[in-house]
């Protein structure tokens, strides 16, 4: 018996003409045949999914800041597409709930997983689009990433880039990161990175990939020079 996902479709906005598309964009890889994961998992469709997102947000980007630099547009692209938003948008569309999953990787916590729930957001799109049409895709995005657009007015910057742009503006080398420790299970690990810059006591962050403990720790950085400065 077909799964029921009346629910999701209702939720995402989008009623399926192909009902198997949908099934395939919340199958993981976990609950595939080893040998043909590629086939009947949802990781082809990740990939196009990626492209799709991609190309409705920067055209929202380029049609909502008629005024900003490619520079500054390229900042707001790179965190809306980027995995966190990912995540909270699965989250906001309950996407967990409805991911099929084999039995170990439910029970290791696999509907809480951020790069399942990226993934699978991005197989979604790539499902509506294919199921729909690029109209289709670009209605479903601009629902969901709308209100993320209008977040903030001024043009985010990523915090790595932000104490870059300090140490060199304080003349400093650059600074520099290394991974420290590795915790959890393969599904769902945690990395702790520390960053060092010349003349300040390293800082140490965890994350849910070496990335975002680099980000965490940039942040966690720039926040004790802020302190250093208003003392």
């Amino acid at each position: 018996m077909a799964p029921d996902f009346s629910v999701f479709e209702s939720t995402v906005g989008h009623a399926f003409r192909s009902p198997n598309l949908l099934q395939r964009a919340l199958t993981h890889g976990s609950a595939t045949s080893r040998r043909d994961a590629h086939l009947g998992s949802n990781e082809r469709l990740e990939f196009l999914g990626d492209r799709v997102l991609g190309l409705v947000v920067a055209e929202m980007l380029y049609a909502r800041f008629p005024q900003e630099p490619e520079g500054a547009l390229a900042k707001r692209f790179a965190v809306l597409v980027c995995r966190e938003t990912l995540v909270g948008v699965a989250e906001s569309l309950h996407l967990g709930e409805h991911v099929i999953l084999s039995r170990s990787e439910d029970d290791a916590g696999g509907r809480h997983n951020e790069s399942l729930l990226a993934d699978a957001c991005e197989a979604v799109i790539a499902a509506i689009f294919l199921d729909g049409g690029f109209e289709a895709a670009r209605r479903f995005v601009r629902s969901q990433w709308e209100d993320l657009l209008e977040a903030d007015a001024r043009p985010p910057q990523d915090p790595k880039t932000r104490l870059q742009e300090w140490a060199q503006g304080n003349g400093l080398p650059l600074p520099s990161y290394y991974e420290v420790g590795r915790k959890g299970p393969a599904h769902a690990p945690a990395f702790t990175v520390a960053v060092e810059v010349q003349g300040l006591e390293t800082v140490h962050a965890e994350g849910s990939s070496k990335r975002a403990a680099e980000r965490n720790a940039a942040r966690l950085m720039l926040e004790k020079i802020a302190m250093g400065a208003d003392a």
